[in-house]
């Protein structure tokens, strides 16, 4: 079965990513969503979420010293390059990078690597499909594996159910979270914002998507911020065939619909209608 694969991503956060991305979910049919942004999920947010399923996401392994078998000799502390265990040989979490040395150089075998959780992979039903989300844990790594854990469930979801279109809210930058978002996607959604940093920002994001053999399409969001900087996306744009899917002038009422918990184009429909919002939608519905 060929899954429609869409990921949205975005050089930061904050540029209308995620509004983007509720705009569109309830005029694509039959969807499975997916939100990736595991460092900061909120998707549930505007969707609502009846949690179905929940359970610990494993990222990496971390030490346990097991201090009746300890003898202090120091190795463990002296081996460790990043600080992972201190000078009176305890684990320091927050530096441990689980690579395993500590357990090999223990002489005694007092040292055990262990399965860590970083995190958590969800099921939630919602008004507009099931969504699969994950949570990552506030100063853990690992986001790219739980990224790739939670875009391969929702694809086997929509296999098993027999829908063939999956929406991604992807991570935002260029870091392994945004490949993990990006790798084998059939269309990347770049949405930026008029400005110098945006501008900059698309560049990073493209070199970066355009080394995958996904479509790639820009949208430009709260256009009216800065008329130069929309012309000077635009130029990028035709310098490097990059096609504008999509122009979003700022609304404030749109601010106001996402603060009520409100999906932006079906409160603002007019507007949403008036900019070409629908027929975008629709262009990536059929595109399968």
């Amino acid at each position: 079965m060929s899954i429609n694969e869409i990921v949205v991503i975005s050089g930061k956060g904050g540029t209308g990513k995620t509004t983007l991305v509720a705009s569109l979910v309830p005029f694509l049919g039959d969807v499975v969503i997916a939100d990736c942004d595991v460092d900061a999920p909120d998707l549930n947010i505007l969707f609502g979420e009846k949690i179905k399923e929940s359970r610990n996401f494993v990222g990496l392994m971390r030490p346990v010293i097991d201090y009746d078998k300890c003898i202090i000799c120091g190795k463990c502390y002296e081996s460790c390059k990043f600080k992972g265990i201190t000078e009176n040989i305890h684990v320091n979490i927050s530096k441990c990078e689980g690579c395993g040395l500590c357990e090999y150089v223990c002489p005694v075998k007092a040292i055990d690597m262990k399965d860590y959780v970083v995190g958590s992979v969800l099921k939630s039903d919602t008004n507009y499909g099931l969504m699969v989300h994950g949570k990552l844990i506030p100063g853990e790594e690992t986001s790219g594996k739980l990224v790739s854990q939670v875009r391969k469930e929702a694809k086997i979801e929509a296999e098993q159910r027999e829908i063939n279109t999956l929406i991604i809210d992807g991570s935002p930058g260029i870091a392994c979270n945004v490949i993990a978002s990006i790798t084998g996607a059939r269309k990347v959604i770049i949405v930026i914002e008029p400005t110098m940093s945006g501008l900059h920002d698309l560049e990073r994001v493209h070199k970066l998507v355009e080394k995958f053999s996904s479509e790639i399409m820009v949208v430009i969001n709260k256009s009216t911020l800065s008329e130069k900087g929309v012309r000077l996306i635009r130029k990028y744009c035709d310098e490097n065939s990059l096609r504008i899917g999509l122009v979003i002038p700022f609304n404030k009422n749109i601010v106001k619909a996402i603060a009520e918990k409100k999906i932006p184009s079906i409160a603002e429909e007019k507007f949403f209608q008036e900019i070409g919002f629908f027929k975008f939608a629709e262009e990536l519905k059929n595109s399968v």
